[in-house]
């Protein structure tokens, strides 16, 4: 046995309604709520053999039984209330007369005491909420996200260019010197004989050029990325609700 809560009221329909005596009452089609607290007041139950009937009864004390619901009033009793016309509200008038035929006592009604009496008023439009609108509007959500622009790659290849260089290089070449006959040299001039005939030579060298090469680092080259921060307008429309005073000019 579990008491009904409010967040149940709205999955009661094509539930069982029983008495507490666990006699069946008939199944609920509707549920209908009270105008002046807008709270679930009064569940709409099918009765009579083939349905065709629907019977009012207070939502009050009912509870969850299992699957069924149990109301606070015997069978007899709500098929006895009187008979009101199941189009989706119940007047004023219904109301008094099923609180009547169940002992109850209507809620309170706000009615001005005289002309006075200030009214919070009440919306004439779309749903009956509460004593003022809401004004809203559109705000702009605006970010960023990464795209990919384009790529950037390094590419090494290899290139033949003439280099000219100057390398000074010795060569060797035989010149003739004669010197007069001195006491420092006469024994190795007469050395040879008086009369004599030979050949004297003199090897020549010269300096060559060798060319050889070897690879030598040079520098290293990376890619690395900067960024620019740029401002970009962003144009965009944007809806918003308005809210105007229309009525007779305060004269005072």
């Amino acid at each position: 046995m579990t008491q009904l809560e409010s967040s149940q009221v709205g999955n009661l329909v094509g539930h069982t309604a029983v008495d507490a005596g666990g006699d069946k009452v008939g199944t609920i089609s509707d549920v209908y709520v009270d105008n002046q607290t807008s709270q679930p007041a009064w569940l709409a139950v099918t009765t009579g053999m083939f349905g065709t009937k629907v019977s009012f009864v207070p939502i009050a004390d009912a509870y969850l039984d299992g699957d069924e619901i149990v109301v606070a009033y015997s069978t007899d009793h709500v098929k006895a209330a009187p008979n009101v016309e199941a189009d989706g509200q119940l007047s004023e008038q219904e109301v008094d007369d099923l609180y009547a035929h169940y002992g109850h006592q209507p809620a309170a009604r706000t009615t001005p005491d005289s002309a006075l009496t200030g009214d919070d008023g009440h919306d004439t439009s779309g749903p009956d909420t509460d004593d003022a609108m809401t004004r809203s509007e559109e705000q702009l959500d605006v970010d960023t996200h990464t795209r990919q622009t384009g790529t950037a790659r390094l590419r090494k290849w290899i290139e033949t260019e003439d280099v000219h260089m100057v390398v000074p290089i010795r060569r060797e070449k035989a010149r003739m010197v004669t010197e007069p006959i001195t006491d420092s040299n006469r024994e190795a001039a007469m050395s040879g004989g008086d009369l004599t005939e030979e050949d004297h030579e003199v090897t020549l060298s010269e300096e060559v050029i060798d060319v050889d090469k070897h690879v030598e680092a040079k520098e290293r080259v990376r890619l690395e990325t900067d960024v620019d921060i740029e401002e970009v307008a962003v144009d965009e429309q944007v809806r918003k609700e308005r809210i105007d005073f229309e009525g007779e000019p305060d004269t005072k």
